[in-house]
């Protein structure tokens, strides 16, 4: 699984969009157990102005400072995990998304140890968890909800896991990847059924 993982995301060649918004950078992190690799994800704290009680991907808007959006995603990844840059191998980037505050958000997907403990920094996240991907290749989603942007309507599935909800933006990445690199036919721009 981890073999189709790199060699699809190598040839994957993302949406990039024009739009002049602010940036962002998140990683989509990927266990690297060859059996039943997991995607690690994050809920943000609770205390939050926005995203608050959100289950998200580690990542941010790009600093001055960063040289790169990738740069963004691994420091970010640092600061809200503890996930050191040095443990992420990169496989790729997936097509870029609009935040619902106007912002344009590129993720990109790492390998990162399996059985690592990350830390979450509680002033950002309340916690840190994972997903094994074939959770995700079976589709049991909890339901179907409607997002519209610009002059389009997606159709973006949600997930239960132990009580966490995998929704919106961070659903529309998750289904980028699995369709990129796992043929998941996951159509987001038809209603299911």
């Amino acid at each position: 699984m981890l073999d189709q993982l790199a060699h699809r995301l190598a040839r994957y060649r993302p949406r990039e969009l024009t739009l002049d918004y602010p940036e962002a950078g998140i990683l989509v992190p990927v266990t690297d157990n060859p059996v039943e690799p997991e995607i690690i994800f994050t809920q943000r704290a609770a205390h939050l102005k926005t995203h608050r009680g959100q289950v998200a991907f580690p990542g941010g808007k790009r600093d001055r400072e960063d040289a790169t959006l990738l740069d963004t995603a691994l420091r970010e990844s640092w600061e809200e995990i503890g996930l050191m840059r040095e443990d992420v191998r990169v496989l790729g980037m997936l097509s870029q998304v609009v935040s619902r505050y106007g912002i344009i958000v590129t993720p990109f997907v790492g390998l990162v140890p399996e059985g690592m403990s990350f830390t979450p920094n509680l002033d950002e996240l309340d916690s840190v968890f994972s997903v094994p991907i074939s959770f995700f290749l079976e589709d049991r989603r909890l339901r179907t909800d409607t997002l519209s942007f610009l002059d389009y309507t997606l159709y973006v599935p949600c997930y239960e896991w132990q009580g966490y909800h995998i929704w919106g933006m961070s659903a529309i990445v998750l289904v980028d990847l699995l369709n990129a690199a796992f043929d998941a036919g996951i159509d987001m721009l038809e209603p299911p059924g």
